[in-house]
């Protein structure tokens, strides 16, 4: 699966210098699904190129930036808005991750965190400062990515479309009724696929297809 910004000329994972300068730093991309295995899908095939091209991949999933269980599920582990509004810590993600490795972020110290939140033990993990080499390319995958705390903050986005059908069969029963309603929540507020570089419809993983411009 090649991955490149049809609308821009300069493609941060064929090329891992700023687009504007000769400074090396890291591609920062986001893959926006409402199936946490079809992102990770997705993100493995990208990582499998990157990797091929002799570029360092770095990973995070939304799944270690989960707000706290109180705030989760304080309204239910069913309610939609609760998907929406209080499941993934985007901020945080933000915070932790995609501004320190950022072309504002200082090039010789690309700090960031791969995990913030166990949801197992409902804590902070705790985890260790990393530091990122200049050229890496960043993996994150997960839910809302293209929302307005983390939308500009990535070098490129996939955004995976599916169908309810296709959420009934690929989602554990406790979790559908809730990430569905989020979703179409998300759809409808914030239209992902207009912001998106890249649009894939993924209601079969097996045949991933590439919606083009204009395309229905």
């Amino acid at each position: 699966m090649a991955l490149a910004d049809p609308h821009s000329q300069h493609d941060p994972l064929a090329d891992p210098h700023d687009a504007h300068s000769s400074v090396v730093r890291v591609a920062r991309v986001g893959v926006d699904g409402a199936v946490p295995a079809d992102t990770v899908m997705v993100a493995d095939a990208v990582a499998q190129c990157v990797e091929a091209a002799g570029r360092p991949v770095l990973r995070v999933s939304c799944e270690d930036f989960l707000r706290p269980r109180s705030v989760r599920l304080e309204h239910g582990t069913s309610d939609p808005d609760a998907g929406y509004e209080r499941w993934v810590d985007h901020l945080a993600l933000r915070r932790e991750v995609l501004d320190p490795l950022g072309p504002e972020a200082d090039g010789a110290h690309l700090t960031w965190l791969s995990t913030f939140w166990d949801p197992q033990t409902d804590r902070s993990t705790r985890g260790k400062v990393r530091v990122a080499v200049p050229g890496s390319v960043l993996i994150v995958t997960g839910p809302f990515l293209l929302r307005w705390e983390t939308a500009d903050a990535f070098d490129l986005s996939v955004h995976l479309q599916v169908s309810d059908a296709a959420l009934a069969r690929r989602l554990p029963d406790a979790d559908c009724a809730r990430v569905t309603g989020a979703w179409h929540r998300y759809v409808e507020e914030t239209w992902p696929a207009q912001r998106a570089d890249l649009v894939v419809r993924f209601d079969r993983p097996s045949h991933p297809a590439l919606v083009l411009d204009g395309a229905t």
